[in-house]
C-alpha cells in the first residue's frame, strides 16, 4: 500500500467509474486496475463490485474511504503547513528567552525584524523559562533560536554572541557605597547581599564573581526575579549584582559599575549544531547578527 493507491481509490470511489478515473489521474486504465487489485490484495477484501458498465463500493470499501479521507485531508493539511514553513516571507518562528531578556531585549528585537516588509507575515511564537530548561526544549526541537546569556556550555549547541550586557553593583540610595562612583566587589563584603536561586543564571554569575574578588559575603535573601531584587534593594533589604537595564531607572537605587572583578557576560543566540533551520527562522538569526553589528571574538567571549 502506497499514497498513490490511496489517491486512485478515492478518485475511483467518487466517480465509481475506472476510465473516468483514469483520465483525471493521467493513468492507463489497466494500470489504475491493477492498483486498485494491489490494494485489495494488501487489505484481503474487496472494495469495488460491478453495477452494470459502473463500479460502486462495497460495505468494506464505504469503511475503508472515510479512513482515507481522514488520512488525505491531514497529509495535505501537513503539505501546506510545510510549504507555509518553508516560505521565507512567511512561516513561523518558535523563539524562546530567558526571564531577564523579557523586558527589554527581546520586544526591541522583534519588533525591528517584525517592521521590515520582508518579514511581515512571520509568526512568532514566544516561550519564556530557565536557561537549562529552554536550551534542553532547543535539543528537542521545541524551538528554533533561545536568547540567553553566555553562562550555559552545551556541546551540541553553538552560541552566537551579540550584545555584551554590563554587570553592575545596584545599593540603596543613602547607601555608604551609593556615594561612590563605581565600586571594586571587595569593598562590598560587609554588606549584606540580595542574590538568587540556583534556577536563576545570574546565581552562577554573582558567586563567580565572589569567588573572583575572594570574598564571602552574606546573603540576606535568595530570589528568583531580577525585578523583585532590584525592589528589595530599594527597600533597603541588602544590595545586588544586575545587568544594568532601563528597568533599574525605576527604582529608588544607585547603580554603580563594578572596576573588580572583570566578567564578560553576553546576550547570545543559541542554535542545534549542524541541524536544519527553517528559512524564517534563519531570517531572524542573520538579522539578529547584522543588527548587533560586530560579533565579541572567541577569546573574549569564553572569558568569564
Amino acid at each position: 500500500m502506497n499514497l498513490k493507491h490511496l489517491q486512485y481509490f478515492r478518485v475511483i470511489a467518487e466517480l465509481e467509474h475506472i476510465t473516468q478515473a483514469a483520465a483525471r489521474l493521467s493513468i492507463t486504465q489497466p494500470s489504475l486496475s491493477h492498483a486498485v487489485s494491489e490494494l485489495e490484495r494488501e487489505l484481503g477484501t474487496t472494495l469495488f463490485e460491478k453495477q452494470g458498465r459502473n463500479i460502486r463500493l462495497t460495505k468494506y470499501g464505504k469503511l475503508f474511504l472515510e479512513y482515507v479521507n481522514r488520512a488525505l485531508e491531514e497529509l495535505d493539511k501537513g503539505e501546506k503547513m510545510m510549504r507555509e514553513l518553508a516560505d521565507p516571507c512567511g512561516g513561523r518562528i518558535d523563539l524562546a528567552f530567558t526571564y531577564a531578556l523579557g523586558s527589554q531585549f527581546i520586544p526591541q528585537i522583534v519588533q525591528a525584524f517584525s517592521e521590515e516588509e520582508a518579514n511581515r507575515k512571520i509568526a512568532l511564537s514566544f516561550h519564556e523559562g530557565n536557561a537549562k530548561h529552554l536550551l534542553q526544549g532547543l535539543k528537542e526541537d521545541r524551538f528554533d533560536l533561545v536568547f540567553c546569556t553566555n553562562e550555559e556550555r552545551d556541546s551540541e549547541i553553538e552560541f552566537i554572541p551579540l550584545l555584551e550586557q554590563e554587570l553592575v553593583l545596584v545599593t540603596p540610595l543613602g547607601h555608604p557605597l551609593a556615594e561612590y562612583d563605581s565600586v571594586n566587589l571587595k569593598e562590598t563584603e560587609a554588606y549584606p547581599y540580595i542574590s538568587f536561586s540556583s534556577r536563576n543564571g545570574m546565581r552562577q554569575v554573582i558567586d563567580t564573581l565572589f569567588d573572583k574578588a575572594r570574598i564571602k559575603p552574606r546573603i540576606a535573601c535568595e530570589i528568583e526575579d531580577e525585578n523583585a531584587a532590584a525592589g528589595l534593594v530599594s527597600a533597603g533589604c541588602g544590595i545586588t549584582i544586575l545587568p544594568r537595564s532601563a528597568m533599574l531607572d525605576h527604582y529608588k537605587v544607585k547603580v554603580l559599575p563594578i572596576t573588580h572583578p572583570i566578567y564578560r557576560r553576553y546576550i547570545c543566540m543559541a542554535q542545534v549544531k549542524n541541524r536544519y533551520l527553517s528559512p524564517a527562522a534563519t531570517q531572524l538569526r542573520d538579522f539578529a547578527v547584522a543588527k548587533f553589528g560586530s560579533i565579541p571574538e572567541p577569546e573574549a567571549f569564553m572569558q568569564l
